[in-house]
């Protein structure tokens, strides 16, 4: 299913919520693509796009990152966008109202990014013309970190007049799989369906949904730090960086950390609790990446609660 032969589009990207929180010192020594990009995203693109490796060893499954790193191309500056969040002097949280400049630790006329856009393009067999998207910021509205399979419309859709009838742009939503690593790890299949009920055949976007907490529930789930040192343990390097693959990663963003450097990408400004940049949607969907914003995920519990409130009714009778 992961093929160019399949047309889809790749978008990895990792959110927080919060600011700097007064590490602002710390961090604008390094921005978000030194902070997240180069090395969390990078590692997610190389797990998603590298080929079966021979074993479950270590140095296999590494052997094959490595080359997928090596296969990507260099990064069009056109192709990146970077930001700064300032102040929501409207909000009632006084973090939120901060800006990035406001920081102490931060110097008043620094160009450090707290948000990163890359669009990248591997160079092999299987992924040739698909755009790999992989985005970072601080200070935006939710904390996730997804990975987002995004599959490009089918030609003759059969289902293109009852969509007309619900949304502006004449157009269902694309299917996704989208692989949630936190918060709430889960893995589920985005699709459009029929809404139950109704007498027309009205559309909406629903789920497939494995969501790991519920489906095994009292399992406990160990956070990054624990699965490495658990990993150090008993003598695996699976979930470790090799020095080859490190030096691949920085091949990749140190063309990019020097055209920041030197002021020849634009700084955007973005709201503290916004959603972002509007400019990075707009370049992701120069490469066919179509964000819609519609979908809204239910509470994973909501639907037990309420079957089970159902079933209660029913017995009753």
């Amino acid at each position: 299913m992961c093929s160019k032969g399949h047309d889809h589009l790749m978008n990895p990207y990792n959110f927080k919520d919060i600011g700097t929180q007064g590490r602002g010192g710390y961090f604008d020594e390094f921005g978000i693509i030194r902070d997240v990009i180069q090395n969390h995203l990078m590692q997610i693109l190389s797990i998603v796009a590298m080929e079966k490796p021979n074993s479950t060893k270590g140095e296999d499954i590494r052997d094959e990152k490595v080359k997928v790193l090596r296969s990507v191309l260099p990064i069009k500056p056109e192709d990146v966008v970077i930001g700064q969040y300032v102040g929501d002097k409207d909000s009632k949280d006084p973090e939120r109202q901060q800006g990035y400049l406001d920081d102490k630790g931060v110097p008043k006329d620094s160009t450090t990014p707290t948000y990163a856009q890359v669009i990248l393009s591997i160079n092999n067999e299987r992924w040739a013309g698909v755009p790999f998207i992989l985005r970072a910021g601080k200070a935006l509205n939710e904390k996730k970190a997804e990975i987002r399979i995004q599959f490009r419309d089918s030609p003759g859709g059969m289902f293109e007049e009852d969509a007309s009838q619900q949304d502006s742009n004449h157009k269902l939503a694309r299917d996704e799989l989208v692989i949630r690593v936190q918060p709430n790890e889960a893995i589920y299949l985005k699709v459009n369906t029929k809404r139950p009920g109704d007498m027309g055949f009205s559309i909406e976007e629903t789920e497939l949904d494995l969501t790991y907490g519920q489906r095994y529930e009292g399992v406990k789930l160990p956070d990054a730090y624990e699965r490495l040192i658990l990993d150090v343990f008993m003598g695996s390097k699976i979930n470790f960086v090799r020095s080859d693959e490190l030096q691949e990663a920085w091949r990749i963003v140190d063309p990019i950390l020097a055209e920041i450097e030197k002021k020849n990408i634009p700084m955007i400004r973005y709201k503290f609790g916004s959603f972002g940049i509007r400019e990075a949607f707009d370049a992701a969907a120069k490469h066919g990446y179509i964000f819609r914003g519609t979908y809204v995920w239910k509470n994973e519990r909501s639907a037990t609660i309420a079957n089970e409130e159902q079933t209660k009714a029913e017995n009753k009778k």
